[in-house]
């Protein structure tokens, strides 16, 4: 069973709740009688002692407005303080700053043939999907094996009895992270490509693991990462990243409308570029099959209208509304092995289960009829757009499912 399959098999990771227990009120010596009446009242209700307690208080009108603004201005100071602690911004801005990876740059010198690998990802994450989807497509399933955390109550990413560390037993990723010969102190971010036989982290940044992952590829097995064409995926990487990949989480996570605006201004400003050159090219790079700059841009688009378009503000339009975009997403998930390492449920907790500040509730969403795997199987008609690899191979035709 793939790791992602594995996942999807587990429980729920959030059940319901049982209803709170009921309140038991007693009057205490010399409270009025009308007074112990209405406490009577409240602890006979069914409604939460909270909701009754207010309804005692004023009726069904509206908290009064000094109430109402208390609150308010409280609850702004808990976000403020939440979100700095969730997303560092620039103070005087208000704009989202990420951290840089601990380990950005491939350890040197870089693991040989027979290193023993060991792939952490999470699947809410796209920076650890590009990882997950390349070691799918280049079939390394083999000899790559996965272990897949998932948020705990506090973020941070954690291991369960239905999803555990394959590798040492490990409760939190943190441990893993622990466990390298000179310590750690920092945040444990996915994807990590550790080193069993060095006890070492390879790498933490995603663009670099995924280049990483390439090296590795048997002969014959799809290259998305052709020498001819590196330059031109990088070019692209400097497109999609600031503007797209990032952009949503600028969007999502600014502390400042001023923030907000200039962001979601460069997000759909590159999503405008992307429809009309991707109505014209059937893949980023002129002249060549999916690449790197492909499986970058695919991690953000396959989340965006389930979760940045309602819960990271990106409003202005759709996916679903770019016709051409839509149909090349759907295209690359199409893929053999692609489908395997997308999982919407896990994905839409990810973010609305744990993202507190920006969903205190935690309610989560229905998935939208466009993200159902069916709509993302419709057939998306690229086929004659220019896009065969110079050497001629077939998309895909290597590709395996995870495994």
């Amino acid at each position: 069973m793939s790791p992602v399959a594995a996942h999807r098999a587990s429980p729920a990771m959030w059940s319901p709740q049982p209803p709170p227990p009921r309140l038991q009120l007693r009057r205490p010596a010399g409270t009025p009688l009308h007074s112990s009446r209405r406490l009577s009242r409240i602890a006979a209700s069914q409604e939460d002692p909270l909701t009754a307690l207010t309804r005692v208080l004023w009726g069904r009108a509206l908290p009064p407005s000094q109430l109402v603004l208390a609150v308010r201005h409280g609850w702004t100071s808990a976000w403020r303080l939440l979100m700095r602690q969730l997303a560092p911004s620039d103070p005087a801005t208000g704009a989202f700053t990420r951290t840089p990876s601990r380990f950005p740059a491939v350890a040197q010198p870089a693991p040989g043939p027979g290193a023993r690998l060991h792939l952490y990802v999470g699947l809410p994450c796209p920076w650890a999907h590009r990882a997950l989807l390349v070691r799918a497509l280049l079939g390394l399933g083999p000899r790559l094996p996965v272990s897949v955390a998932v948020p705990g109550d506090d973020g941070a990413w954690s291991f369960t009895p239905e999803s555990p560390d394959a590798l040492y037993g490990s409760r939190r990723l943190r441990d893993v992270y622990a466990a390298r010969r000179g310590g750690f102190e920092g945040r444990a971010s996915v994807p990590m490509l550790w080193d069993a036989d060095r006890r070492e982290v390879v790498c933490n940044e995603s663009i670099e693991i995924a280049k990483f992952l390439c090296t590795l590829a048997d002969d014959g097995a799809l290259d998305l990462w052709p020498p001819e064409h590196r330059q031109e995926i990088d070019r692209w990487y400097g497109v999609i990243y600031p503007s797209v990949n990032n952009g949503v989480y600028r969007c999502g996570f600014a502390q400042s409308q001023a923030a907000y605006d200039a962001a979601a201004g460069e997000l759909f400003d590159a999503l405008d570029m992307l429809e009309g050159h991707l109505s014209g090219s059937r893949y980023l790079c002129a002249g060549a099959g999916v690449t790197l700059a492909d499986v970058c841009l695919f991690t953000t688009l396959i989340r965006f209208d389930l979760v940045y378009n309602p819960l990271f503000r990106c409003s202005r339009r759709k996916l679903v509304e770019y016709p051409s975009l839509h149909a090349y997403m759907r295209e690359i998930y199409q893929l053999p092995g692609a489908a395997e390492t997308c999982d919407m449920a896990a994905i839409a907790g990810g973010y609305f289960g744990t993202l507190f500040p920006l969903n205190p509730g935690g309610i989560l969403p229905v998935v939208p009829a466009s993200c159902s795997r069916e709509a993302l199987m419709k057939p998306h008609g690229r086929e004659a757009l220019p896009s065969a690899a110079a050497d001629g191979r077939q998309l895909g035709a290597t590709a395996s499912v995870v495994g």
